[in-house]
């Protein structure tokens, strides 16, 4: 009887604690993804060309990142973009981990570059 039970009970937890897992793997990349994306954004206001500032957000982030930064006379904004893949035997779709940040650019910096 007992057998039984864990042949049962086996399953469920290994796929509960796959999910949690995931759980963990998706605030990860969150907190990457805003971490690289405020430091593009600080990088980027200062006057930094907006190539070399995509290629440190880049080397930041999770491998498939969407990196896009964007600046004017008066903002500075990168968005940072990453599928996490769920666990197999879930069969949950990916999860889209988006950060944004927006700075202001500082004086006597030109909007293009």
């Amino acid at each position: 009887m007992v057998t039984a039970e864990i042949a049962v009970a086996l399953p469920s937890l290994v796929l509960v604690t796959a999910i949690a897992l995931w759980g963990v793997a998706v605030a990860s990349a969150q907190l990457n993804c805003t971490d690289a994306a405020r430091t593009g954004a600080r990088a980027a206001a200062r006057g930094e060309s907006l190539t070399a500032v995509r290629e440190l957000v880049v080397k930041a982030v999770p491998a498939g990142a969407i990196v896009k930064v964007q600046r004017d006379a008066a903002t500075v904004q990168v968005d940072v973009s990453v599928p996490v893949e769920a666990p197999a035997a879930s069969r949950l779709p990916a999860l889209t981990v988006h950060a944004h940040v927006a700075a202001a650019t500082e004086p006597g910096v030109a909007s293009n570059g």
